[in-house]
C-alpha cells in the first residue's frame, strides 16, 4: 500500500472515529425529556447531567490530555474507545439519575482522551486536511448523534437503549481497527509527568489564543445552551413536544457549522472569526424573538444563522492556533484548547439551569442570550481594533 493510500485511509478512519465519540455525546439529548418523565427530575438536574460530562471531559484533557505525545497515538485512542463502549452499557441499563451521571461522567473522560489524542493525530497524518476534520468532525457526529438519536426514539422500539447499542458496536469495529493504523510519534519520556494536571500552550501560540478566545467562548457557551436546554425551551415557548425538536435543533446548528466551516475553510482566519462573531449576534437575537413569538420556524431559522456564526467561530479559533506547535506539542495544544471550549460548554449552561428555579426558562433564556450577545460583539470590536493595529505598523 503506498504512502499516500495509507494516510488517506487513516485520515478517513480518525475522521469517522473522532465523529462517533462526539455523535455518541449528542445522543441522550434528544432523550432527555423522556428520562425526564421517567424518573422525574427537574431542569437543574437536567444541566447537572450534561455539565459532569463536560467537567469529566476537563479532567481527561487537563490529565492524559497529553499522554499519546508520550505513549504513542494508538494505544490511547484503544483505551479512549474501550471507557465509552463501557459508557454504553451504563446508558442501556440507566434506570436512575446516579446511573445517567456515572454513564456521563465515563463518557466524559473517554471522549477528552479521545479528542485530544484523535486531534493530534488527524495533524500527524495531514497536515492541510488535518484541521479542517477537527473543526467538521465534531460537529458533524453531534448532528449524527443527535438527530439519529431522535429519529430512533420517535420511530423505532427501546428508545433508551438502541441508540446506545449502535454506538457499541461501532467502537467495538474502531477498536479492533486502531491497531492497524501506523504509529505516527515516537515514544518519549515523561509519562507520569505528563499526568500532572496542566495546559501546556506553546508560547509561539500563546497570543493567538488569547485573541481567539472570547469568540471560542461564545460558540461554545450556545453549543452548551442547546445540548442541555434547547429542547426544554422549545416545548415551553411553543408546546412541542416530537421527540425529533430537540435532535433537529442541534442538528441544524451544528450541520449549518459544519457547512460553514468547509465553506470558509480557505480564508484568512481573523476574517473567519470577526465573520464568526457577527453571525452569533444575530442568530442569538433571532432566538431571543422566535422564545417571544413562539414561532417554531423562526427558532429554526435562528438556529441556522447561530450555527453559521458556531462554526465560522470555531474554525477561525481553531485555525489561528493549532497550526503553530510543532509535533510534539500538539496534542498539549489541543487538550489545552479544548479545555477552554469546554468550559464555556459546561460552566454557563450548568449556571442557566440553576437559575431556572428562581425565575423560570424563558426569561433564563433572555438574560443568557443577552450576555452572549454582549461577549460577541465585544470580541468583534477587539478583533476590528487588532486589525487596524496591524493595518497602521504594515
Amino acid at each position: 500500500m503506498s504512502s499516500a493510500v495509507s494516510n488517506r485511509s487513516s485520515l478517513v478512519f480518525l475522521a469517522i472515529t473522532l465523529l462517533s465519540f462526539l455523535a455518541a455525546s449528542s445522543a441522550p439529548t434528544p432523550l432527555y425529556h423522556l428520562y425526564q418523565e421517567a424518573l422525574q427530575f427537574s431542569p437543574a438536574t437536567l444541566t447537572l447531567i450534561f455539565g459532569v460530562y463536560a467537567l469529566s471531559l476537563l479532567v481527561a484533557l487537563l490529565t492524559v490530555g497529553s499522554l499519546s505525545d508520550h505513549l504513542g497515538r494508538k494505544p490511547v485512542i484503544f483505551a479512549a474507545l474501550l471507557l465509552d463502549m463501557l459508557a454504553m452499557l451504563l446508558f442501556i441499563n440507566a434506570d436512575s439519575v446516579a446511573w445517567l451521571i456515572a454513564a456521563r461522567v465515563l463518557q466524559g473522560f473517554a471522549t477528552g482522551m479521545a479528542t485530544s489524542v484523535l486531534g493530534a493525530a488527524l495533524l500527524d497524518t495531514d497536515r492541510q486536511q488535518g484541521p479542517l476534520v477537527n473543526s467538521v468532525a465534531p460537529l458533524l457526529g453531534m448532528a449524527c448523534g443527535a438527530l439519529g438519536t431522535g429519529l430512533l426514539a420517535q420511530y423505532a422500539p427501546q428508545p433508551l437503549q438502541l441508540a446506545y447499542w449502535i454506538l457499541f458496536g461501532l467502537f467495538l469495529l474502531q477498536a479492533l481497527y486502531v491497531w492497524r493504523l501506523p504509529e505516527s510519534v515516537s515514544r518519549q519520556p515523561g509519562v507520569w509527568a505528563s499526568l500532572r494536571p496542566t495546559l501546556h500552550v506553546p508560547l509561539q501560540a500563546r497570543r493567538a489564543l488569547w485573541l481567539a478566545l472570547p469568540v471560542d467562548v461564545a460558540v461554545w457557551a450556545v453549543g452548551g445552551f442547546f445540548l442541555s436546554l434547547a429542547p426544554s425551551l422549545v416545548r415551553a415557548a411553543t408546546g412541542s413536544t416530537s421527540n425529533l425538536i430537540g435532535g433537529s435543533l442541534v442538528a441544524v446548528l451544528t450541520v449549518s457549522g459544519a457547512l460553514m466551516i468547509f465553506s470558509l475553510r480557505n480564508r484568512p482566519a481573523d476574517k473567519v472569526l470577526r465573520l464568526g462573531a457577527s453571525l452569533l449576534a444575530i442568530g442569538i437575537t433571532l432566538i431571543l424573538t422566535a422564545v417571544h413569538s413562539a414561532s417554531l420556524s423562526l427558532f429554526f431559522f435562528a438556529t441556522l444563522v447561530a450555527g453559521s456564526g458556531f462554526g465560522a467561530g470555531f474554525l477561525g479559533a481553531l485555525r489561528s492556533v493549532v497550526p503553530l506547535a510543532l509535533p510534539h506539542e500538539r496534542a498539549g495544544l489541543m487538550s489545552a484548547f479544548y479545555v477552554l471550549s469546554y468550559l464555556a460548554f459546561c460552566l454557563p449552561s450548568l449556571a442557566a439551569g440553576n437559575l431556572t428555579r428562581t425565575f423560570g426558562l424563558i426569561a433564563t433564556t433572555d438574560g443568557y442570550g443577552a450576555v452572549l450577545i454582549v461577549l460577541s460583539l465585544g470580541a468583534l470590536f477587539g478583533l476590528m481594533r487588532q486589525r487596524q493595529a496591524e493595518l497602521c505598523e504594515a
